[in-house]
């Protein structure tokens, strides 16, 4: 059985990862994590692939083993734990459901096999399609189901075993695009009726922001960042979060002058950039800066900026239609640098045409410069 992490507190996280490492060889997947997940959370690990997320998820679950370092469990060490002693399920992205078996019996597979049957196991999973939204449907076959249905049957049957923590491997990645956005918000909404502790991994930067209480972007086995969703989008840390996390332009260059926290950074073209400043970054340095498309005005002429706004002329050379989330595709005049701009949604502009000239600003407590 688990064993009691010396001095845990009644009011331990459900997860705390204690200075964890995994080794391959030379290759490091997972170099020295520490963090807590606290109970009831709904928390993401956000990366590319091969940043490590997925080991760090299955040395949580108990498929691997850690290096060095400690995974504790609602205040218990998994120190030589199995897989299956472990407070915990997993969900993976194929969901591994028993085609042969109807949708009860595929919920009630786990309880049988810990002793609970007939009459109990039934109430249990009667009570858990409830609680997932689909009652009345445990005699179904599991080919009669939509995919969204069997995304919510695969949660009901790890669920159903009240487990601390509920693992969740990329479960939405298989699913068709419009699925996918709706099964973001049933999850969120599931997570919080249920009230247990998700621990889930994904590449999906909106999956990650829609439905978590909490963020880490992992990059090269560490995290980059780890905070709430707004954190993460208006506030990154590191030059990794700042361009994987949302839409950016991104600019290099050299900091030619500072005025407080605020830098000047100018790129090879001459184009010059005001933006604040994120870590030790100063004049003569190298830098990156990054501003959001929705971080800059954009009009017909410089009247239509904010006053006191720097402005700049640029000629359109596209109109990207994508509803609510269009932006213009403009080409700076001096130094011809690419730019993605979001259309405001008054649609003043929904008749701009290619070849157009335009003017656009932003605020440079809106951008972010780091060291490159």
């Amino acid at each position: 059985m688990p064993t009691p992490a010396a001095g845990s507190p009644a009011t331990a996280p459900d997860l705390d990862i204690r200075s964890v490492r995994k080794r391959y060889g030379a290759f490091a997947a997972v170099d020295d994590l520490s963090f807590q997940v606290r109970r009831g959370s709904f928390f993401s690990i956000l990366g590319p692939s091969g940043c490590g997320k997925t080991t760090l998820l299955r040395m949580v679950a108990g498929f691997i083993a850690p290096d060095d370092g400690d995974i504790v469990i609602k205040g218990a060490s998994m120190r030589g734990v199995a897989p299956n002693r472990r407070p915990v399920n997993m969900v993976f992205q194929h969901l591994a459901l028993f085609p042969m078996m109807s949708v009860g019996e595929n919920i009630a597979y786990g309880l049988e096999r810990r002793g609970v049957k007939g009459a109990s196991a039934k109430a249990k999973v009667i009570d858990m399609l409830q609680r997932v939204g689909l009652p009345g449907s445990e005699g179904k076959r599991i080919d009669q189901l939509s995919g969204g249905q069997k995304q919510r049957v695969a949660i009901a049957r790890s669920l159903v075993l009240e487990p601390a923590l509920l693992l969740l491997d990329e479960p939405l990645g298989a699913l068709d695009l419009k699925l996918r956005e709706h099964m973001k918000v049933e999850l969120k909404q599931l997570q919080a009726e249920v009230g247990t502790t998700f621990v889930y991994i994904t590449h999906d930067q909106s999956e990650a922001l829609v439905m978590s209480d909490q963020v880490a972007v992992m990059n090269h086995g560490r995290f980059e960042q780890l905070g709430t969703p707004q954190q993460l989008y208006y506030q990154p840390q590191t030059a990794f979060v700042a361009g994987f996390v949302g839409n950016n332009n991104r600019f290099e260059g050299t900091i030619e002058s500072r005025n407080g926290e605020q830098v000047l950074l100018r790129t090879a073209s001459g184009l010059g950039l005001w933006s604040q400043r994120v870590g030790a970054v100063d004049v003569g340095q190298t830098a990156v800066l990054f501003i959001r498309p929705e971080a800059i005005e954009i009009g017909r002429s410089p009247r239509e900026l904010p006053a006191g706004e720097p402005a700049w002329s640029a000629s359109v050379q596209s109109v990207l239609f994508d509803g609510g989330n269009s932006t213009v595709l403009v080409l700076e005049d001096k130094s011809q640098t690419p730019l993605h701009i979001a259309l405001p949604l008054t649609g003043r502009l929904a008749d701009l045409k290619s070849g157009e000239t335009v003017h656009f600003g932003y605020q440079p407590s809106q951008a972010w410069c780091f060291p490159a």
